[in-house]
């Protein structure tokens, strides 16, 4: 504990204490001071608002998925189960997804004591990415974390809402220049990039294909500097946070990234087996205890590259995917009939393209069934190895300087 100090707004006192203790700077973001730790958003249902709240509580950024969110709620999955396929299904099924977004954020909410920043991820690939986008505005989110392809028509969709922040994720300098570039022409510049390695994050990654995940345009050392240099020549008097996600494990990492002109970092993996995380206790010990020659590099249902844990049914799917890929064709209808993705490698009959219902897994995995289930993992050590601790004791960790994540040795 240090000597008594103004207590910063937006951060528990003890929050407030660590931070000042590590000597790291703080994220300004959408008019608050905060933690420079962001907590990424995953689906199905992982980062609800158990563990969105919890992190925000703290004084960071706490991350809602909007993905499918209506499996947290028993009574909107009963309402949608026995739907037959067709449009009544798909409509009933979003608008329940809906429902669930605005419970989400108010539950979400209430656990912050007012504290941190509410964000809310909604990936481009989904088919209802606009719609979702526009609820969680309405229902008064901080901030819009969009991946999983280019959002630009993300200040379009928020223009009622200029107080909310909005987030792209972008893996390179070129991708963050053409955004940027395009935005800029709309009148809106973005509140803060997450600038995600596709070599190191977990789930869906920013890469075109899976060879060029080890392409060094996308190494921190490259990036962040050069985005740097570009808003520099750009010219932009306001100061865009660049938020940095993949393979953050320790207070060194947030140093050394600090350094290279990162504001902040964002983890998944790492939330995702705490206590709070929404997730089953099945999905939490499958993420901790995988080591690095578990993790396997695919390619999703949604053509992007995917880092996850190899599961039995991840490993026997990829065995067959060859042939299942030469026999892809466009089917009458989604699996699920809610056509969760703007473009379906099994729906649409996308050779290349993962040949999976990518809901199913997903949902499978977020009820711990290990057999059955997609569990999207980064690649690295976890800051408390195979161990379950709680949001708290992980933030008091990344923010103490000389303590070595688990399994490795101190620095």
């Amino acid at each position: 504990m240090t000597q008594a100090s103004t207590k910063l707004p937006f951060l528990a006192p003890e929050s407030g204490d660590w931070l000042r203790d590590s000597g790291l700077g703080a994220l300004r973001l959408a008019g608050r001071t905060l933690l420079p730790i962001v907590q990424g958003g995953m689906g199905i249902g992982i980062s609800g608002h158990r563990l969105a709240g919890s992190v925000a509580a703290l004084g960071g950024v706490g991350t809602l998925s909007s993905v499918d969110l209506r499996r947290h709620h028993p009574d909107l999955m009963d309402q949608t189960r026995e739907l037959a396929p067709g449009d009544a299904a798909k409509e009933g099924i979003n608008r329940a997804n809906l429902i669930a977004i605005d419970r989400e954020i108010q539950a979400a909410r209430a656990r912050t004591g007012g504290n941190g920043l509410l964000a809310i991820n909604v990936m481009r690939a989904v088919s209802e990415y606009a719609a979702n986008v526009t609820k969680a505005l309405e229902c008064g989110i901080d901030a819009v974390v969009v991946g999983a392809g280019l959002p630009l028509d993300l200040p379009d969709l928020a223009k009622d809402h200029p107080k909310a922040a909005l987030i792209p994720i972008l893996s390179d300098a070129r991708g963050v220049q053409l955004l940027v570039k395009k935005w800029e022409r709309k009148k809106r510049l973005p509140d803060a990039i997450v600038i995600e390695h596709p070599r190191l994050a977990g789930g869906h990654l920013g890469a075109a294909k899976i060879a060029d995940l080890q392409d060094s345009r996308f190494d921190f050392e490259n990036v962040i500097p050069q985005v740097r240099q570009f808003f520099k020549d750009a010219g932009y008097e306001q100061h865009i946070p660049l938020i940095a996600a993949g393979g953050v494990r320790s207070f060194e990492d947030i140093a050394r990234l600090q350094a290279l002109g990162a504001d902040a970092v964002q983890l998944g993996s790492a939330f995702a087996v705490t206590e709070e995380s929404d997730a089953h206790a099945e999905f939490k010990r499958v993420l901790a205890e995988a080591r690095e020659e578990d993790m396997v590099e695919f390619t999703s249902v949604a053509g992007l590259p995917a880092r996850a844990v190899g599961t039995p049914w991840l490993r026997a799917y990829l065995k067959i995917e060859p042939k299942l890929q030469a026999v892809a064709h466009v089917k009458a209808r989604c699996t699920k009939s809610f056509d969760c993705l703007a473009q379906c490698g099994l729906r649409d009959g996308l050779p290349g393209w993962g040949q999976f219902c990518i809901d199913n897994q997903l949902a499978a995995a977020l009820r711990g069934d290990t057999k059955k289930g997609l569990f999207f993992r980064g690649a690295g050590e976890l800051p408390f190895g195979s161990q379950i601790k709680t949001v708290r004791e992980l933030v008091q960790r990344l923010l103490t300087p000389g303590v070595a994540a688990a399994g490795t040795a101190a620095a």
